[in-house]
């Protein structure tokens, strides 16, 4: 028997399949995204696909979900932005809103963020409860932020427009809660699993991409 002709065939036969692995996940509205009532990016997308991660510091499944979200951000591909955004709830949740703010700010949030989770979660080296900002300016002096600087930036006036946009976005958006997926301010990511919800994800960043760039 030919080869050649017995190749050609196998190939056309697996072509289908090969289409099918290459296209986005059929999601269903209701179970594994949600529409977003008022939709809007979170800031200026500048063409890009938009990623903003709801989370909280003090919250433990966002503690849980940081190893496998950062390895996931770290993969998606040029044109998606992935933006942690902190919730801003009242109490507790904003005084560590502020405090990734103004590591944000002094340029040391992407460095000190998974160690933030794991002071809180794994160490206990700062407490969750009354929470002083001396506290959180000595965690950051292992970034090389002053003190002084560090005070000086989290009470500051633009952290605090910063977390009133924060806030915002997650009431404009309805979070329930954290951790939290929200693609381009319109489709608010759902999942039964960490891995489901970054599943969904990746499907609606691939749906969005094939929308108009806002």
């Amino acid at each position: 028997m030919k080869l050649i002709p017995r190749l050609m065939v196998l190939l056309l036969a697996l072509s289908p399949l090969a289409t099918l692995a290459a296209t986005p996940a059929t999601l269903v509205e209701g179970t594994d995204y949600e529409l977003i009532d008022a939709p809007g990016p979170y800031a200026p997308l500048a063409g890009k696909i938009e990623v903003v991660e709801m989370f909280g510091y003090t919250c433990p499944h966002c503690a849980r979900f940081e190893p496998q979200l950062e390895a996931w951000a770290a993969k998606l591909p040029k044109d998606v932005r992935f933006t942690p955004v902190p919730a801003a709830f009242g109490g507790i949740w904003d005084s560590f809103a502020r405090a990734y703010l103004a590591a944000d700010q002094l340029g040391v949030a992407k460095r000190s963020h998974r160690a933030m989770f794991e002071a809180l979660h794994e160490t206990h080296s700062l407490p969750m409860q009354n929470v002083a900002p001396e506290e959180l300016a000595a965690f950051y002096t292992g970034y090389g932020v002053a003190p002084e600087r560090f005070l000086a930036t989290i009470k500051g006036d633009a952290v605090e427009q910063k977390l009133k946009a924060a806030r915002a976005f997650a009431q404009r958006t309805k979070v329930p809660g954290t951790p939290a997926l929200v693609i381009n301010g319109r489709y608010l990511v759902k999942g039964d699993s960490f891995e489901a919800m970054l599943r969904n994800a990746d499907a609606l960043i691939a749906q969005a991409r094939t929308q108009p760039k806002r």
